[in-house]
């Protein structure tokens, strides 16, 4: 495994909540200077969200019950009283879990914070929760890039170097988790035109194609 498939898995891991101790310590601590890897923990973010929508508790069969009791003392009452505790603790314990994964699962509300404009006809909208730590970028309309070129996204907070974030998906939706930027009243929202894979240097190398301000 290369260092690349290495990191989205960790990545995934990370957004599971199965990354734990000193690994998680270690990955949260390359977050803060990775745009790239917390992209990767965004897009994990975004693909787990939601995952318990719809599932429906499946009841154990009257067999499964049957060998339960089979194991148990003979004596009706106190294996009806068993059987009963069993049931409320098998209940119990699914409506904790489904609770659970609910609070820390499901999609965050992102409301729009601004939009992008730059010299030709696409727009990008900028969203964000309530929280502004994760950041989901959208164009409107097709925005065609040069061969050999890609698209990256900078917060310029006021009186600071641009902070990098990660790749733009030109053609499509793109979710950021922020881990050390903060969308604060000011800061500007950039797009450059960067070589293949963005800047080499965390500093944008290439011409601003789209920005705007947050003004709230």
């Amino acid at each position: 495994m290369n260092r690349r498939e290495s990191d989205e898995m960790l990545a995934a891991e990370y957004a599971l909540g199965t990354l734990r101790g000193n690994a998680r310590l270690h990955f949260e601590r390359r977050l803060k200077t990775d745009s790239v890897l917390a992209s990767q923990v965004g897009k994990w973010q975004s693909i787990w969200s939601g995952l318990d929508i719809g599932i429906t508790p499946i009841p154990p069969p009257e067999s499964v019950w049957k060998r339960i009791e089979l194991n148990l003392p003979r004596y009706s009452s106190f294996r009806r009283h068993i059987r009963n505790y069993i049931a409320w603790g098998v209940a119990a314990g699914i409506g904790v879990l489904s609770l659970s994964s609910w609070f820390h699962w499901r999609t965050p509300e992102l409301k729009p914070l601004v939009v992008l404009n730059g010299t030709n006809q696409v727009s990008w909208v900028v969203s964000s929760d309530r929280q502004r730590k994760i950041v989901r970028i959208t164009p409107l309309g097709l925005a065609a890039i040069p061969v050999g070129k890609s698209l990256e996204l900078w917060l310029i907070p006021v009186g600071h170097k641009p902070v990098a974030i990660g790749l733009v998906n030109e053609n499509g939706m793109s979710q950021f988790y922020l881990a050390d930027a903060d969308l604060v009243k000011g800061t500007t929202i950039a797009i450059s035109l960067e070589p293949l894979g963005g800047s080499p240097n965390q500093q944008p190398t290439g011409p601003v194609l789209y920005s705007g301000e947050l003004v709230l």
